[in-house]
């Protein structure tokens, strides 16, 4: 498949729009899922369903990508394509097992799917077909600090999300003050390391696709942290008023 730069480009400046879009969105409401979804029971997907669904094609479009590509692109293909599918594995054949969140609403589990879709699709395809380098790439700072990033976040979003998993049993849907790990400093522990993830990736990769992602992850799970710290707040008499939304000891 020959690169198509110049759509690539234009979908991650589309990217960048949409995620300028959702940030003054929510600056008004909460996205309608999880404890904002409301009480209607009416086209709802079992959260295990809805993760796994919505989460698969960014795993598997860049896999199918990879293996109808005959352009060697050691680098491309088998370094920094497999920290993309690293994380998507993890959220489609483990996270979605272990999920005890509420149902989601199925226009959200759509959307999703929708967006991880074409998100997968962008990031394989400028990977495997667009971006050139070269083996002084694996020497390059921007590769390692990119790395250590990624994997860095990876594992604080992981270690949160236990920590959020561990806090009720399954069926029940009461919230509790989350502790330990960066949630003694932070509201939004999870939503910090993701977003850690792809600013990691971005420059690991140093494409405009992969922090066009970044950019758009941050403007849409960034004011969600901000808005369970004030239900945090509003909840619990005794939240811990030291901590912060998303950014220990500044925001």
């Amino acid at each position: 498949m020959a690169c198509q730069e110049q759509v690539v480009y234009s979908l991650s400046g589309g990217l960048i729009l949409a995620g300028v879009w959702f940030l003054l969105r929510q600056l008004r409401f909460q996205m309608p899922y999880g404890r904002y979804a409301g009480s209607s029971k009416r086209w709802l997907v079992p959260a295990k369903v809805a993760w796994f669904l919505q989460e698969l094609p960014s795993f598997l479009v860049p896999v199918l990508l990879l293996l109808s590509t005959h352009q060697p692109s050691i680098l491309g293909k088998y370094l920094l394509l497999s920290t993309f599918c690293l994380h998507y594995f993890h959220r489609t054949f483990v996270y979605s097992l272990l999920t005890k969140s509420r149902p989601s609403p199925l226009k959200i589990m759509v959307s999703a799917f929708a967006f991880c879709s074409f998100n997968g699709f962008c990031q394989g395809h400028y990977l495997l077909h667009c971006a050139e380098y070269t083996e002084a790439w694996l020497r390059d700072i921007r590769l390692v600090t990119g790395l250590i990033l990624f994997f860095l976040g990876m594992a604080i979003n992981i270690h949160s999300d236990y920590i959020l998993r561990c806090l009720r049993e399954p069926g029940d849907f009461t919230y509790k003050i989350p502790r330990g790990g960066l949630f003694d400093y932070i509201s939004g522990a999870n939503f910090f390391g993701e977003i850690m993830e792809w600013f990691g990736y971005a420059i690991a990769t140093w494409s405009m696709p992969a922090f066009s992602f970044a950019f758009f992850t941050t403007c849409l799970i960034g004011p969600r942290a901000y808005h369970h710290h004030r239900y945090y707040i509003e909840k619990f008499s005794d939240y811990p008023r030291a901590r912060k939304a998303l950014i220990p000891f500044i925001f």
